[in-house]
């Protein structure tokens, strides 16, 4: 259950230390760039992209890195499937969700289950441009000259107990999330970069079966 909700919340938006955070300061104008974060992710319809992702685990001086495909269209309709180093997918469209690990799949809904509901509105407010507005966080808006950095702090008590922080980086120059960092209360954290993004291209129904 721990790594489908790890998964599931990385499914958005990567600084690799905390340390990073140097070099970037707080923003001046937090109104505008709420506007426009959100007028540009309500203008994505849908997202097709490669990614990367980082796993550093506190026990091990070693990353596990993970390489896949991505894939998001309006509304809440998300696919992530992992191709390297291991065969993982994990497909959510609307409250249905299915994974499929090796030859094992399995079904979930998030209808009635409280956490599984919160972690699903993460995941939708991330890639359309509503995380600020989630009462489930407390949110600092710093920038540099590239890049803003949104930290999200969670305050519901059943994400903190996963969770000490989210990272959002988002690129000034289209407002789009590249980059995730989550930084588990264990001491582990996990990133995941989106690379060669194809934005609002035509994604068809198939890619988000869950049946």
């Amino acid at each position: 259950m721990r790594r489908w909700i790890l998964l599931l919340s990385c499914i958005v938006c990567t600084i690799h230390t905390q340390a990073q955070t140097a070099g970037y300061k707080a923003v001046q104008d937090a109104a505008t760039f709420k506007q426009q974060f959100a007028k540009a992710s309500q203008a994505t319809q849908s997202i097709q992209c490669d990614f990367v992702q980082e796993k550093n685990l506190s026990m091990l001086s070693d990353k596990i890195v993970s390489k896949g495909k991505f894939w998001f269209r309006k509304d809440n309709k998300v696919k992530m499937e992992y191709l390297t180093p291991s065969y993982y997918l994990l497909v959510m469209n609307g409250k249905d969700i299915k994974t499929k690990d090796g030859q094992k799949e399995s079904h979930v809904s998030t209808k009635g289950n409280k956490l599984f509901e919160q972690i699903n509105k993460i995941t939708v407010d991330c890639v359309q441009g509503n995380v600020l507005n989630n009462t489930d966080f407390t949110t600092t808006i710093l920038e540099n000259a590239q890049n803003y950095l949104l930290e999200l702090t969670p305050v519901n008590k059943a994400l903190a107990q996963y969770f000490k922080s989210i990272h959002l980086l988002v690129d000034k120059k289209d407002y789009s999330v590249s980059t995730i960092q989550m930084y588990e209360t264990g001491g582990d954290d996990t990133s995941i970069n989106f690379l060669h993004k194809q934005l609002n291209v035509a994604i068809p129904d198939a890619v988000f079966a869950v049946k």
